[in-house]
């Protein structure tokens, strides 16, 4: 998944998403939790719509993401800002060469992208490798429930002036999967025409105590698993679950 075309749109549609809520829930972690250090990794970035959020704190921030559109609309926008953030274009399986940082944040479920666990596995081991001792890692993933009960069968639609869209969902072919079939309409700012692109984005999710065996099993100390942005344990209708993991000083 490369979002070449969704990336023209995907800020449009992300209007609502709750950042300064990932942002508020980054901040009581690193409060509770963190090393004391203020370099600190973007996984995912996308458009940068959070990145901004983050060096806007203060943070020396860093972002990484697959597709090479959604990294240049982030530069523009973070030049718009006036902020210096260097952007690179990796996948986060193959993450390498960028140092180390106090903080890795990887949020709106962009791990769910990965739909192996060997490669799951592989991500969470070039985190580590990135991060500073006493570093955090951060991030979250759609919930078993949220994947089988709200999003499957499902058909969601948007229409406005400017961009509509179709979302329809369908099972996957591995277990907790979804497929999610985007239809969209976008209208040409100087014909007034719309036009019509569609793009099939496919997403898996595990258990939450698979992610922390696979966590453990590269040496993280799991640190909090809760759900929807509290510092509570997932209950069985949570939809959207988040961990907290720190990497441990080697003794």
């Amino acid at each position: 998944m490369t979002y070449e075309r969704f990336a023209l749109v995907y800020d449009y549609l992300m209007e609502d998403a709750p950042y300064d809520a990932w942002i508020e829930f980054l901040d009581r972690q690193i409060k509770k939790h963190g090393n004391g250090g203020t370099n600190i990794l973007d996984l995912a970035c996308g458009t940068g719509e959070l990145t901004v959020r983050l060096a806007a704190q203060g943070w020396k921030t860093t972002g990484v993401d697959l597709s090479e559109t959604m990294l240049m609309a982030a530069y523009q926008k973070i030049s718009e800002y006036g902020y210096h953030v260097p952007l690179f274009q990796q996948d986060m399986r193959e993450l390498e060469g960028l140092g180390r940082f106090d903080g890795i944040v990887m949020f709106c479920d962009s791990l769910n992208y990965l739909l192996k666990a060997e490669d799951v596995l592989r991500t969470f081991e070039r985190v580590y490798d990135h991060l500073e001792d006493g570093g955090l890692f951060l991030f979250d993933v759609h919930s078993l429930y949220k994947m089988n009960c709200i999003f499957l069968d499902h058909t969601y639609s948007f229409n406005d002036q400017d961009v509509s869209y179709i979302w329809n969902c369908f099972p996957g072919e591995q277990e907790n999967s979804v497929e999610h079939e985007l239809t969209f309409f976008v209208r040409e700012k100087e014909s007034g025409l719309y036009e019509r692109f569609d793009e099939i984005h496919v997403q898996r999710t595990f258990p939450p105590a698979e992610y922390q065996e696979w966590l453990e099993q590269c040496g993280f100390q799991v640190v909090q698993i809760s759900a929807d942005f509290t510092d509570d344990p997932p209950l069985e209708q949570s939809e959207r679950i988040f961990f907290v993991c720190k990497k441990e000083p080697i003794t």
